[in-house]
């Protein structure tokens, strides 16, 4: 459907494809998610992890947002285009907030006042630009209806979060993501409208790319002003090889599987489905990855800065935590994720993950590289054994519909 005119919009079809401008506005989120990384790096502890990952299910929100407006219509024509481009802007400004929005900075402009500000402004554009989209669709527009207050609200806690501190502060942030995130659940799907299973998967499989890419620019960061040693090598090839099987356990077979459970759904069932197994289990995965590129960055710091440690010191304590608490996450979002798409039980991950937690008491005794090397081989053997044990159905899964071309 297309309306003529400058205001003129191209409604999305299942064949629909992710465009060039989604993947610009991807490249925001991006930075968004180094400043997240960054933020909980400068001073690691529970409490910098904690306020982290609030701030990473806020920027989470916004982006999920628009993956699902760019769904219903094509993001880069008509009037949408400029309703994008304003997003970018105002998400580009949230992004360099980041690190101030618990704190203010001296000097400047008022650093949490300035990340509420604009994630109110960015809620209001989304919210605006689904509305204009939506003209001819009672339904969705009876449901944006419902899901008015989760784009007040929760920007209203953050605003008045922005002039507190401590405790208070942080009890008004965790109000505003259980708002969003409760909010969004409790009115149903009914409404919602997902006109591309193809392009919904395509979106969600490229920022988890973008969020792996970060994990491995994170391994650089940690390492970027110092002499190349073999240490740093080493540590940068394990680095790469976590990066690797995160990659290998979603692209494989489950992004195939999951991408085709959402082709075959309908109506209400596609979109209850994409909301659960897309926008809500994929924030726990994305969460653990940012979290895996922060032990990341500290362990290359540890192994490679020669004149501040030595290859016998030890990572321990909110790093170590970060780097083997974040894989655990990952796996435990995959089984999430499996599940509800596709009806599978991921036994094997979810084993792997309850390992690799119990086993960082045990890693905090041992030196950094080892830490690294014990969770990189563990990885490796989990995509090998599910290689071999499941042989038959991954080849019938990635081939079958070439097979059948030919």
């Amino acid at each position: 459907m297309t309306h003529p005119g400058r205001s003129r919009v191209e409604m999305q079809r299942e064949a629909s494809a992710a465009t060039t401008l989604e993947l610009f506005f991807d490249l925001v989120f991006v930075f968004a998610l180094t400043q997240i990384t960054a933020m909980m790096a400068d001073r690691v502890s529970a409490g910098t992890v904690l306020r982290g990952m609030l701030v990473f299910a806020v920027i989470w929100w916004i982006w999920t947002g628009y993956a699902w407006l760019a769904n219903v219509v094509k993001a880069d024509e008509g009037f949408v285009r400029i309703w994008m481009f304003a997003a970018m802007a105002v998400m580009f400004v949230v992004a360099f907030a980041v690190p101030e929005a618990f704190g203010d900075w001296a000097g400047g402009l008022w650093g949490p006042a300035v990340f509420a500000v604009g994630y109110l402004l960015l809620r209001l554009i989304h919210l605006g630009a689904f509305w204009a989209v939506s003209e001819k669709d009672a339904g969705l527009r009876h449901q944006l209806l419902l899901w008015t207050p989760s784009c007040l609200v929760p920007p209203g806690l953050l605003l008045i979060a922005a002039t507190t501190s401590g405790d208070a502060q942080l009890g008004l942030w965790i109000a505003a993501v259980v708002f969003d995130y409760g909010w969004t659940l409790l009115i149903g799907a009914r409404g919602w409208r997902l006109n591309s299973a193809k392009h919904f998967a395509e979106r969600h499989g490229l920022i988890v790319i973008v969020a792996i890419g970060e994990s491995v620019v994170a391994i650089g960061v940690g390492v970027a002003n110092l002499p190349v040693s073999w240490p740093i090598v080493v540590g940068a090839v394990l680095g790469l090889s976590v990066a690797g099987s995160l990659w290998w356990l979603y692209f494989d077979v489950a992004a195939l599987l999951a991408e085709r459970a959402l082709s075959r759904a309908r109506g209400e069932h596609r979109a209850a489905l994409a909301r659960t197994a897309y926008t809500y289990f994929h924030l726990p995965m994305v969460a653990g990855i940012v979290l895996v590129a922060l032990g990341l960055k500290k362990e290359l710091e540890y192994v490679g800065d020669e004149a501040q440690h030595t290859l016998s010191d030890k990572l321990y304590g909110a790093p170590l935590w970060a780097m083997y608490a974040g894989v655990a996450l990952y796996l435990l979002a995959h089984v999430g994720f499996a599940w509800r798409s596709y009806g599978a039980v991921k036994r094997q991950r979810l084993v792997v993950a309850v390992v690799l937690l119990a086993l960082v008491p045990l890693m905090a005794n041992a030196p950094a590289i080892v830490s690294l090397a014990v969770l990189a081989g563990i990885l490796a053997a989990l995509n090998g054994f599910e290689y071999v044990r499941f042989a038959a159905d991954r080849d019938q899964i990635r081939h079958a519909e070439h097979d059948q071309e030919h």
